[in-house]
C-alpha cells in the first residue's frame, strides 16, 4: 500500500469508503476489507453507520493502531458545544478514543468558519483526532481554513473522477502542503461504459475500476476512496499497486473531463465551486 504524506499526516493512498452503505453491509464489508489489506476506513456522522464501522473494526482482528480512520462532522453540529458533543458520540460509536482524521463535511456559513475551525482544533488538542481537514471546500474556503487553524489542515476531500477537472483545487492543496482525497471515483457508474477507459483497461488486462483508481493514486498527493458491497470487487479494487499507467494514458484520462462533469452539488451545502483553469 502506498502512503500519501501531507502536513505531518501519513495517509494510506487507497481508502475503503462507506457512503450510502447500510448497517448490515458495513458490518460485513469493513472487517472483510481490513482482512484483505485495506488500512484506511472512511465514514461520517451523516452516513449513520459509524457504530457498524466501529463494530467491524473491532471484529476484524486488525489492530486499531494499524488503521487510519476518518470521520466527518455534519453541518448541523458546527456550533462549538454541539461539535464537541457530536465528536464524543462518534468516538463512542466507533469504539475508539480517537480518530486519525476529522473533517468538516461541507461548508456551512450559519456558523462562523472560525468557530468551526476552533472546535476542530479543540478536539485535536484533546487528543480526540490526530489530524484535521475539510471536505467539499473551494479554494477560498481552503485558504481561510488554513489561516484560521493552529493545527495543520491535511486534506480536502472532494469529488474527483475522470469527468471533472479539479486541477485548481489540487494546485491550491499542493501549495498548502495538503493532500486531496477523491470520492465518487466511479462517477456514479459512468466510467464503466466509457470506451476510452475500456481500451486502457483491455491493454493492461485490468477492470475499468482498477484503471480509474490507479489513475487517482498515481497522481502526486491524491488519496482515493473506493466503495463496494461486493467482497470480490473489494479485492479487485485493492489490487492496483502492481502496475502503472503510462504518461500518455494518464493524460488521456485527464482529457475526459467535461465542463458539466460535477455530479455532487447539493443545494444549501455546495459552495461556489472553482472553475477549471
Amino acid at each position: 500500500m502506498k502512503n500519501v504524506t501531507a502536513n505531518g499526516a501519513t495517509i494510506p493512498a487507497l481508502g475503503f469508503g462507506t457512503f450510502r452503505m447500510p448497517g448490515p453491509d458495513t458490518l460485513r464489508m469493513v472487517p472483510h476489507a481490513l482482512k484483505l489489506g485495506f488500512r484506511h476506513i472512511d465514514t461520517a456522522q451523516i452516513y449513520r453507520n459509524e457504530a457498524e464501522v466501529g463494530e467491524g473494526i473491532a471484529s476484524s482482528g486488525v489492530a486499531r493502531s494499524d488503521i487510519f480512520l476518518t470521520t466527518k462532522v455534519w453541518v448541523e453540529n458546527y456550533a462549538r458545544k454541539a461539535f464537541i458533543d457530536s465528536v464524543d458520540e462518534s468516538l463512542r460509536k466507533l469504539k475508539t478514543d480517537h480518530v486519525d482524521l476529522l473533517l468538516l463535511h461541507w461548508p456551512n456559513d450559519a456558523v462562523p468558519l472560525g468557530e468551526q475551525i476552533g472546535a476542530l482544533n479543540e478536539v485535536a488538542k484533546a487528543g480526540k483526532t490526530r489530524h484535521v481537514g475539510v471536505s467539499n471546500f473551494n479554494t477560498a474556503l481552503m485558504a481561510q481554513a488554513v489561516a484560521l487553524s493552529a493545527a495543520p489542515i491535511v486534506t480536502n476531500q472532494i469529488e474527483y473522477h475522470p469527468y471533472i477537472d479539479q486541477s485548481v483545487v489540487i494546485g491550491a492543496a499542493k501549495a498548502a502542503g495538503m493532500a486531496i482525497t477523491g470520492y465518487y471515483g466511479m462517477a456514479d457508474g459512468k466510467v464503466f461504459t466509457d470506451p476510452a477507459l475500456g481500451e486502457i483497461a483491455g491493454r493492461h488486462g485490468r477492470s475499468i475500476a482498477q484503471i480509474v483508481l490507479r489513475w487517482l493514486v498515481q497522481q502526486d498527493g491524491v488519496v482515493a476512496l473506493s466503495k463496494t458491497v461486493s467482497e470480490a470487487r473489494a479485492a479487485e479494487n485493492l489490487a492496483i499497486f502492481d502496475f502503472e499507467l503510462s504518461p500518455g494514458e494518464m493524460s488521456a484520462i485527464h482529457t475526459l473531463a467535461q465542463p458539466d462533469g460535477r455530479i455532487v452539488s447539493p443545494d444549501g451545502l455546495a459552495p461556489a465551486w472553482d472553475k477549471a483553469a
